[in-house]
């Protein structure tokens, strides 16, 4: 047993903590039992986690400082940068679908993580909606916590499939993605004209003010 931090250990104490919820339940397991089995000491287990609930939500925690840090980097397309760091977090947990799923029963039986996990699908979502507002300033708050809401619902729903049990390779998500920008006429591959569009040089009528002035701005010469 060691009192030190190392980056692998906290994956063991994961680990050994899902382990354990699985077999004894998740409030039959205790501290000093998840410690043991990860060979940590129970001070360490708390400098890491601060508890067992934060165990279960370890992944989430660092995967949305790794969101944050990539939306604070220069994306030419907002909207693309937004579905890209959705993919992202799938990846993640698609990389080990048989610990994610084994986590997302555990959380689907106890109350308290249900709502620990509204939470934190709630935190992806308002990061999303500010990165937009930040990133194109005018856009009207309406379009930001829209698209905001839609990706992560998207996201939300194909990763359920994969908790599920079934095979669901990040290429469904794209395609998935790819429709919620056409749905906002914010693609960056763009659409063949309707009757209905707003024509600047060709412009989706539903595509958000914010992003007309953005894409007209990147067309015009230094």
């Amino acid at each position: 047993m060691t009192d030190s931090a190392a980056p692998s250990s906290r994956t063991a104490v994961v680990a050994a903590a899902i382990d354990l919820f699985a077999e004894h339940g998740y409030d039959q397991t205790s501290v000093e039992q998840i410690a043991q089995a990860a060979g940590v000491s129970r001070s360490t287990f708390f400098r890491q986690f601060g508890g067992k609930e934060d165990v279960v939500f370890a992944d989430h925690e660092v995967l949305l400082a790794e969101t944050r840090a990539y939306l604070s980097q220069q994306h030419d397309d907002p909207w693309a940068a937004v579905c890209e760091a959705s993919v992202r977090v799938f990846r993640h947990f698609a990389a080990d679908p048989e610990l994610a799923r084994r986590r997302y029963k555990i959380v689907r039986e106890v109350s308290g993580l249900r709502d620990r996990e509204i939470v934190t699908v709630f935190r992806y979502e308002r990061l999303f909606d500010q990165y937009l507002r930040d990133a194109l300033p005018g856009l009207d708050p309406l379009d930001a916590v829209g698209f905001a809401a839609l990706v992560t619902a998207v996201h939300n729903h194909v990763l359920r499939r994969l908790m599920r049990g079934a095979r669901v390779p990040a290429s469904v998500l794209r395609r998935a993605l790819d429709d919620a920008l056409r749905r906002y006429g914010v693609h960056p591959d763009g659409e063949d004209a309707a009757g209905d569009d707003l024509v600047v040089a060709v412009f989706p009528r539903r595509m958000p003010a914010a992003e007309v002035t953005r894409r007209l701005r990147a067309s015009l010469p230094d």
